[in-house]
């Protein structure tokens, strides 16, 4: 096991009734100027808005509203709010919605504090020093951006994270009920990413991480267990209750102590949905697929080790390789019966950017990508490959 230094100072405000705990917290944390940030209007239909904006008048909040957040969070808008609103003394942004609306409300965080351009955070990794504050209304079980240090966004040729924990959320209100008028495509590719979110930390070959490894092992098999109830019944309360408390533990960090995640397919990933637009949870079902049958032929044996705790295949009976495929098809399964594609080509994408997306993800190939086994360009086209 790895040293580690673990630290979350997330509040989570957890319950059907939990937008009711919201006054207090912007007593508590004396807040006079709101940026409220959401993607599109459907806030409006789950009368979230109605109760915010009613909490502001009755506590003389000055606040300023905008609805134009878009999946892949593009760092345009978040020039022009932070722009915006630079003069304002905005002391919180609430983010409204999922993960692309919680991480363009830490990017502006970061850039209402700077007089940088913020894409230079991205981009040259210059230090975070100061944010302003952000809380959370979160209404898609997902990206887990309520409690992580993490925030992804494209310039519309690079898709790119910060980490720190300045940008971790005061706190994040969560009602599982707002779950219940998702779309089924938004459901599933939530689950998808939730999977990934572990099975990417799982893939690591540090020693004597027994701990995490069964809390990955058993959230995963909690999971799958889940979202079959949720395909059979799209109304069952208690299971997107445990699908939303799932998106939390899978992504913010207590399953990184003591071992070294891989996030090689989500750096793949970033570049298929920056050059193309996709959606971050359908295209994991895509490559993580594909980069497990490519582990599965040099160094299977983390794979084959989850390949029999959650799926019961047994080592007497396969090899490591035969079991990391195995453990790749089941996954497959998974995701086809959530409804999502799991091959480039059921999007029309062929191999002609392929080239293009491994050398960006490369830096024309002066560093790896992933912790497991570490990716050059030649060996980030070769999984793309597999993934047609």
């Amino acid at each position: 096991m790895l040293d580690f230094n673990y630290q979350n100072t997330a509040k989570i405000i957890f319950g059907l009734d939990s937008i009711n705990k919201l006054e207090n917290e912007l007593i508590e944390n004396n807040i006079k100027n709101l940026l409220i940030l959401s993607s599109g209007d459907f806030i409006k239909d789950l009368g979230i808005y109605d109760k915010v904006i009613f909490i502001c008048n009755k506590l003389n909040i000055s606040y300023v509203y905008n609805n134009s957040v878009v999946p892949n969070p593009k760092v345009e808008l978040i020039r022009e709010l932070i722009n915006k609103n630079k003069d304002k003394n905005i002391d919180l942004i609430l983010a409204i919605g999922g993960g692309s609306v919680i991480d363009s409300a830490k990017s502006i965080s970061v850039g209402l504090e700077s007089d940088l351009d913020v894409w230079e955070f991205f981009e040259k990794g210059v230090e975070i020093r100061k944010t302003t504050p952000i809380g959370v209304i979160s209404t898609i079980p997902s990206s887990g951006s309520e409690t992580s240090n993490c925030s992804i966004v494209s310039n519309g040729e690079f898709k790119l994270g910060i980490e720190t924990d300045l940008i971790i959320p005061k706190f994040a209100i969560i009602n599982p009920e707002y779950t219940l008028s998702l779309p089924k495509y938004q459901t599933s590719v939530g689950l998808c990413d939730i999977s990934t979110h572990l099975i990417e930390r799982y893939y690591s070959d540090v020693e004597y991480t027994d701990t995490t490894d069964y809390m990955i092992e058993g959230l995963l098999k909690s999971l799958i267990l889940n979202s079959y109830r949720l395909i059979n019944n799209p109304s069952d309360i208690n299971a997107r209750s445990e699908v939303f408390l799932m998106s939390i533990f899978a992504h913010n960090n207590i399953l990184d102590s003591g071992r070294m995640a891989d996030w090689a397919s989500h750096r793949i990933e970033h570049e298929i949905s920056a050059e193309y637009g996709i959606t971050h949870g359908e295209g994991m079902a895509v490559v993580l697929v594909a980069y497990t049958k490519y582990l599965a032929t040099r160094k299977p044996k983390k794979l084959a080790q989850l390949a029999n705790r959650v799926f019961n295949i047994d080592y007497s009976n396969y090899t490591q390789e035969e079991m990391a495929l195995m453990l790749a098809e089941n996954l497959e399964k998974f995701y086809i019966d959530l409804g999502l594609r799991t091959r480039l080509s059921k999007f029309n994408i062929d191999d002609s950017n392929f080239e293009k997306m491994a050398l960006r993800a490369t830096k024309n190939d002066n560093s790896k990508i992933g912790h497991y086994i570490g990716l050059d360009s030649k060996e980030i086209i070769e999984v793309l490959k597999i993934a047609l």
